[in-house]
Order: C-alpha cells, then structure tokens, then sequence
C-alpha cells in the first residue's frame, strides 16, 4: 500500500499555537481511523528509529499514524510548563477533535505510547473526548504519586533527580530551523521558561491534588475508551495493567519479561508480536471489527521460571498464563524466630542496614542489555534482616504480596524496604519483588514516627508472576535503605522488628496457558552512524573510607539523518556517591550534553546538575550553557542556573 509520509506537518491549536507532527497514512481510498502518539522526545531525530519500526507498519494495514512534539518540545511552538499539566492534556484533546475533523479521518482515532505517552494516552482518556475510542499504553501508571518515579511508598527516588536532571537537558534543544525559522529566539525563549522540575516534584512530598491530577486512579470508571496495558517484570511500571484490567470498564492487559521498552523490540526475550496484537485492538475499537478483542482474557502474564540472576539478559525462561486479574493474597507465612518464615514464635529482631545497600538494585526503569536489571541479591540480602522457608515441592507467585510488620523506630523519620527473593541451592538470589514504604506515610496526611512507640504498618510489594522450583528457598529481605533507588533519611535509623505476617499471591491450581506470535523483525534504523554507542556502569568501593559510587556512562554516539541532514549526539555521565554511615553523604552529580548539526549551523547544550541533602533540606543545583554557532555570525552563549533548596517535610 503506497503512503503518505510528512514530517512537516503543523497542527493548529485553538490558542494559535502550532504542534509539529509527522504523519503517515494510506494513499488515497476512504476515510480512515487515526492513531496519535504524543510526547516530548522530538520525532524528528530522538525518537525517530523506533517511531519507524511502529507507525510506517500501522498505516500500511489502513490507519492514519501522527506522532506528535508536545508544546514547547522538539519543533512544537509554545512554552513547555510541566509533565502531564493541564495545559498538555488540553492540547491532546484538541489535536484529538482536530484528526477527527480531517477529510481523511473517519472520526474515530486511537492513541497509544510508552512511558510519557503511556501516561497521557490514559490521563486523554480520563478527560473523554469523543472521537478518542480506544488506547494502548504501554509502561504507564494509574498513581502518579505511589507508582512513578517520583516517589515510591511515600519514599523520595533518586530517580526523581536523575529524571528531573534529562528533562533539563531534553527541555533545552533547539527546533529544527528548517521547520522553523524563527528557531533562534524560540530556543532563547525555551532556556528561560523551562522549569527545574526537580525541585517542583521534590517540594510535593505526599500525595496532594498535584499527583492526584493525572492519576487516572481517581476515578476508574472516567476511562470509557477501551483500554490495553502492557508492562515488564523487568521494569518498574508492573503494577498499571493489574489495576486497569481489573477497574477499567473495558481493561485489558499484558505483562511481560521486559524492560522499558516496546514488547516486539524490547529484553529480555520473548518478545512478542505486539504490532499484530495492536491491529486486532485498533480493528475492534477503531474500525468495529467483530474480532473478539473485547473477549480477551483480563490478564495474560509472563510467568518468570528458574534462571541464574543476569542484570544483562537477554532471555527469561517462562510460559504465558491467562486469566482474570490475581486474587488478593492468601498464603500467610509469619516472620519466625531464627528467621524463618512460616514458623510460629514470638521475634525480636534489629534492621540497621548500611546506607550502601542496594547496588544490586539496577536501574529503576532499565532499558536494555547494559547491566541495567537486578543482580545477584545475595550481597544486598547478607546486609538485610532475611526469613526463609524451604519449598521442597516449589511455588507459583500470581499477584502481589502483602506485608504487616509490628515495629519500634528510633527516629521521627525511617523507611522500610522489603525484596522477596528466589534463593537458589547454589545460593544465588533472584529478585521477584520489592516493595517500599515511607513510615511517616503509614498515615494519611502523613505524621512522624514517635521513636520507641510500636506502631503496626502494612507494605504492598509489586505485581510478580514467578515460579520457584523445588528445593529452592523464598527469602524475605528487610532493610531500611536501599540506595540509589531512594534517597537516604535524614539520620542513620535503627527498627526494632517484633512481629510480623507475609501474604502471598500463591497460585490457585494449575494456570491456564496461553502463547503469542512472534515477531517479525525489525528493519535497521536508517540514521547513518559517525561513531558507535557506548555505555558502561560501575560500581566503586574506596577500602578505606568505605565510600561506594555508582558510575554509569553513555554515548548515543554521532548519527545523521539521510532525509534531511540532521546530526545529533547525546552524552551522559551519572554518579552517585554515599558511604555506609552517613546518610547525608548522599550525593547524586549528573553531566548532559546535547549536539545538534547541519553544515555551518550547530547547537550544543551542557548540563550540570547535584543533588545532596541536609537533615532539614533537599539541594538540587542544576546549570546549563548552550551554545550556537550559525553560519557566519558571532557565535552566541545562553546560560542560566537553577539553584534550588526544598524543605524536608515528609521526606
């Protein structure tokens, strides 16, 4: 089928503001229904290879595919005030009415994404516009409070930072100037506006009306579109498609091995056909196919079996399971004496762990095959308060775990981190499941631990579908940090445990299995390669101080676009840096830089930023320079700081 492809396409929007869009759609013949993509990342180079691998395919089997810059980004017009404002979701809803009202739109238009646009694809739902008939979101979240990366159980992320610190360095790239003329002073203009993000996020330090905006939690039953979630075990936005095939009217869902990425291109492997599953929801929802998507199983999971822990997999042994969303937890162990789980007796035990621990952790939301997974715990898990209980005939895990623990704290301010865990006869230890809890936020508002008083606090862990076999052991681990997945508190802590119950997912009778196409491969990116992409991850022990840092680096490398000239190059360089005694030695420094080139014109941004705290504050410092040169005239510099201090209320 012969397509129309434009990536100079401008939407207007009702204030007079252009979005650029790229758009493919079938040559000629009816109208046809529309599928929008709509995120910051820049269509025209950043996201640009995996926009081909999805949209070009769509539009051939007979859908007008748009992706779309956000205000403010890539070369949309505009100012870019926050992720997933008012303003955002406003201007997705008028882009919706506005395909819908196009002379080869038959009225009906779908909109999908990952991560960004797995968000706003269902917070566009929320607000209901009429031609929005159906979504498919891909790594998004229904909390943006408990289930982001912003915060966790009430608990600050370091991710928060290292997030706050890209869209820094993402919100200042300049508009193509072969698009847009007037590039130079929108870029100027783009440098003064853009909000240190940071430190807005780090300042909401419980769940207030600015998280309950977008969290599409709120209200279930506001989602009328038809609704298809997909997660990965290896990510961390495993907990969405559970709750919205359980509470959207017309939810479903599918969980997978994968990181953060789309299921057909996505680690570890299988992967699956997910463009031939996307075409039969689109074809039932969009074009009224009587295929029977809307009979689909609620729930299709990925059940993780036996596999040695490799933060680099590239492939998870398993099958495919199908049916409604996981039960409630039912399986209770107690936490025992001489720490055993599942035996009576009364315990006292001490969690006082390093503020080390967790370099295991990997990445918060990894993205591919650069270590970026959970490793072998069995470090992390001598350092914790661990329970145990044999399974001489195994166990399948389905849904997610529950915790209550009665304990005592010495501090006003402590966290409690739990990690269920597959130990191996060998000894190894695979992460199934975490789950963590902000103890001030056992309440809602959230209130200070009085130190020495026990209080009674129940932790959710996340959604997990895993087999151990028999022999092997289930390990609870508890801990009171976990870094860098979560920001220190303020004093080192110590928990006294004395009581203490695990609910587990355990599977109800033999699973119902089922199976999914692969699928077919994908073409190789188009952008022509100067140099070759690198990445590398450390982790660092100075045996003297005992001080441990986390390095990790990358480089996109120099690529150029064959249709219109455009090279770009992207670098990185994280550290983050603590020692075991001293929670204030918390420091996160995080380096930028963005290229951009086309003959004599080129742009290039660095962007420094910190984040360390004290007992009472959060300091976040961020600066950028950017650079332009044009041609014949005087090179310019634009440069501005973001120096930044957040009270510690909550966290």
């Amino acid at each position: 089928m012969a397509l129309i492809d434009r990536d100079d396409l401008f939407i207007p929007l009702p204030d007079g503001t252009r979005l650029a869009a790229r758009l493919w759609r079938p040559e000629g013949g009816p109208k046809r229904p529309a599928i929008l993509e709509y995120i910051p990342y820049r269509k025209r180079d950043n996201t640009l290879p995996r926009d081909e691998t999805i949209h070009p395919w769509m539009a051939a089997q007979g859908y007008v595919c748009l992706r779309v810059d956000i205000r403010g980004t890539g070369d949309s017009e505009g100012i870019f005030d926050d992720e997933y404002s008012e303003q955002e979701q406003q201007d997705a809803c008028d882009v919706i009415a506005w395909i819908a009202a196009q002379d080869w739109c038959s009225g009906a238009v779908g909109m999908m994404g990952k991560s960004w646009g797995g968000f706003n694809c269902l917070q566009t739902a929320f607000r209901r516009p009429p031609a929005l008939k159906a979504v498919a979101s891909i790594c998004g979240t229904v909390d943006r409070f408990n289930d982001d990366i912003h915060f966790k159980g009430g608990a600050l992320l370091g991710e928060n930072f290292g997030w706050g610190a890209l869209m820094l360095s993402y919100a200042a790239r300049p508009a193509d100037p072969l698009l847009r003329p007037d590039w130079r002073q929108d870029f100027r203009t783009r440098i003064a506006t853009m909000p240190n993000l940071a430190e807005r996020w780090t300042g909401h330090q419980s769940r207030d009306a600015y998280w309950r905006h977008g969290s599409v939690c709120e209200d279930f039953q506001r989602l009328e579109a038809a609704v298809l979630s997909f997660g990965g075990w290896n990510d961390n936005y495993m907990n969405a498609p559970a709750a919205l095939a359980e509470h959207a009217p017309l939810g479903k869902a599918i969980v997978g091995p994968w990181v953060h990425q789309y299921p057909h291109t996505a680690v570890p492997a299988p992967r699956i056909d997910f463009l031939g599953v996307l075409k039969d929801w689109w074809d039932r929802w969009l074009k009224g196919v009587e295929n029977g998507a809307e009979d689909w199983p609620a729930y299709r999971a990925y059940v993780l079996t036996e596999a040695a822990p490799d933060a680099s997999a590239a492939h998870r042994p398993g099958y495919w399971v199908a049916g409604p969303v996981p039960a409630a937890p039912s399986h209770h162990l107690a936490l025992g004496p001489n720490g055993r789980l599942g035996a009576d007796g009364a315990i006292e035990c001490e969690i006082a762990t390093p503020q080390t621990l967790g370099a295991a952790a990997g990445e918060f939301f990894p993205m591919g095959l650069n270590a970026e997974m959970a490793a072998d715990q069995r470090f992390d898990d001598a350092l914790s308060l661990c329970f145990e209980a044999a399974l001489p005939k195994g166990l399948t895990l389905l849904g997610a775990a529950e915790l209550t623990v009665t304990l005592t704290a010495d501090q006003p301010s402590a966290f409690l981190v739990a990690r269920l865990c597959d130990v191996a006869p060998g000894g190894t230890s695979t992460r199934i499941a975490h789950g963590i809890l902000n103890l001030r936020h056992r309440t809602d508002p959230p209130t200070p631990l009085t130190p020495g008083e026990p209080v009674t606090v129940s932790l959710r862990l996340d959604q997990c579908a895993y087999e151990l076999a028999p022999g092997h052991r289930l390990r609870l681990a508890l801990s009171n940090t976990y870094w860098p997945w979560i920001w220190p508190s303020p004093r080192p802590v110590t928990l006294r445990v004395t009581g203490g119950m695990l609910a587990l997912p355990v599977a109800a009778g033999p699973l119902s299995r089922c199976a999914f196409a692969e699928p077919p491969p994908v073409a190789p990116s188009r952008l022509t390669r100067h140099s070759p992409a690198e990445e590398s991850r450390r982790h660092e022990i100075d045996r003297i101080s005992g001080s441990e840092r986390i390095v990790v680096t990358s480089d996109s490398g120099r690529t150029e676009d064959p249709d219109h000239g455009l090279t770009t190059r992207a670098t990185m360089h994280e550290t983050w840096t603590i020692r075991p005694d001293d929670p204030l030695s918390a420091a996160c420094e995080v380096v930028w830089t963005q290229h951009f080139s086309r003959g004599d014109w080129s742009v290039e941004t660095e962007l420094r930023a910190r984040q360390h705290s004290t007992e009472s504050e959060i300091i976040i410092d961020a600066a950028l320079v950017a650079r332009i040169k044009d041609g014949p005239e005087t090179p310019e510099i634009i440069q501005r700081n973001f120096p930044a201090r957040v009270a510690r209320r909550e966290i």
